[in-house]
C-alpha cells in the first residue's frame, strides 16, 4: 500500500505540534519558565490543583522535599526555590516527564535537585524527607493511593508533612485514609474543584 503524502499545511501543523510548548508562570513569588510537550499533564499551563497546593504549603528554607509524580516539574522546582538550603527530589514513572523536569531545572538554573525515574517510591531508597507533595491522579485505584501513603509514612522525618491535592470528590476518602495511615488529617483548603490535605508525622 502506498504511503499517503501529507499536504504542506498538515505537515507544518504536525511539525508545530512536535515543538516544545513554552510558557512562564509565577509560583509562590518565583517566575519560572517551563518547556512541556503534548502527552504530559496540563502541558499549556500549571493546573489549578498544583497552584492551590503551592499557595497553601508550609515550607522551611532547609526542608528536604519530594515531589511524587512530578510531571514537567512545577511543584518540585518551586519547592527547590522555596527551600534553597535543602534538596528537592522529583520523581515520575514517565521518562518524558523526567526529561522535561531536568530540562526545566537547568533552564531555570535550579541546582538543588535530584530528578529521576521512579514508579512511586521504588527508586527513592531509604532517603528521609521533611516534606512530600503530590498532585494525585484522579483515575487511579485506591490500592495505589494506599501504597503512596504508607511509603510516604516510612520516608518522613519526625515533624514531616505530606501534602496532597486531589479532586474534591476524593476528599472524604483521603480524610479516612490519612487518619488510618498517619493518625491525623487536616483539610488545608477546599476549592471548587480541588482539595488540599495534609498529614503530619508527630
Amino acid at each position: 500500500m502506498k504511503n499517503k503524502q501529507l499536504d504542506k499545511p498538515t505537515q507544518e501543523y504536525l511539525n508545530g505540534l512536535r515543538q516544545d510548548i513554552v510558557f512562564s508562570e509565577t509560583l509562590c513569588g518565583h517566575t519560572l519558565q517551563f518547556h512541556t510537550t503534548w502527552g504530559l499533564f496540563s502541558p499549556k499551563n500549571v493546573d489549578e490543583g498544583s497552584r492551590l497546593l503551592l499557595d497553601h504549603l508550609e515550607v522551611n528554607k532547609d526542608d528536604n522535599t519530594l515531589d511524587l509524580g512530578c510531571g514537567y516539574g512545577p511543584l518540585g522546582l518551586t519547592l527547590a526555590k522555596l527551600a534553597p538550603e535543602g534538596n528537592s527530589v522529583l520523581v515520575d514513572k514517565d521518562f518524558v516527564a523526567v526529561e522535561y523536569s531536568k530540562k526545566n531545572a537547568e533552564l531555570n538554573q535550579i541546582n538543588n535537585t535530584s530528578i529521576f525515574l521512579s514508579n512511586g517510591f521504588n527508586q527513592v531508597g531509604d532517603t528521609k524527607f521533611d516534606l512530600i507533595v503530590s498532585n494525585l491522579p484522579a483515575k487511579t485505584g485506591k490500592e495505589l493511593y494506599y501504597l503512596y501513603f504508607y511509603d510516604a509514612l516510612a520516608r518522613l522525618n519526625p515533624g514531616g508533612r505530606f501534602y496532597v491535592v486531589t479532586i474534591s470528590g476524593l476528599r472524604k476518602f483521603v480524610a479516612r485514609a490519612f487518619d488510618e495511615v498517619f493518625g491525623n488529617y487536616k483539610k488545608v483548603k477546599q476549592g471548587k474543584t480541588y482539595t488540599v490535605a495534609m498529614a503530619r508525622i508527630e
